[in-house]
């Protein structure tokens, strides 16, 4: 396990067989650039700045796709781009789920995302309508 305390991410391209980081709490952002890391497993990056804005959260899990391909446990809480009711009143469990579906659509090795597992079912719906579940209310 890596703990990562600054924002560049540069010297982790030496950690090639790195199997587990935590990003926690890095005002880490959509422009999250990793380099390949093909062992991860595991990355957390709670409690950072990433949003859905403008298709930059689709940019980033592209890259996560291509750079980080053996993921399978994801956890983005605490980020703008991971509605939550606790944390935002204007969020409801069906935002969540739509969240569930768009990141699994892209990242579709996932085994769990957040703290809950991805079920048969999310994975068969995201692999319908994923892509069209970004999260978007009108105002």
């Amino acid at each position: 396990v890596a703990f990562v305390v600054c924002r560049s991410l540069e010297g982790l391209k030496t950690f090639s067989y790195l199997e587990e980081l935590i990003l926690d709490n890095n005002l880490l952002g959509n422009d999250l650039l990793l380099p390949r890391l093909p062992h991860l497993h595991t990355l957390t990056l709670n409690k950072n700045q990433i949003s859905f804005q403008r298709n930059t959260c689709k940019i980033l899990l592209d890259h996560l796709a291509e750079v980080v391909p053996s993921l399978q446990y994801l956890s983005l809480l605490g980020n703008i781009a991971c509605p939550n009711e606790l944390v935002c009143k204007e969020k409801d469990e069906d935002d969540y789920q739509r969240y569930r579906y768009f990141v699994l659509h892209k990242l579709t090795n996932l085994k769990f995302l957040d703290t809950r597992k991805v079920t048969r079912r999310e994975r068969e719906e995201a692999s319908i309508r994923g892509a069209f579940m970004k999260v978007v209310k009108p105002k």
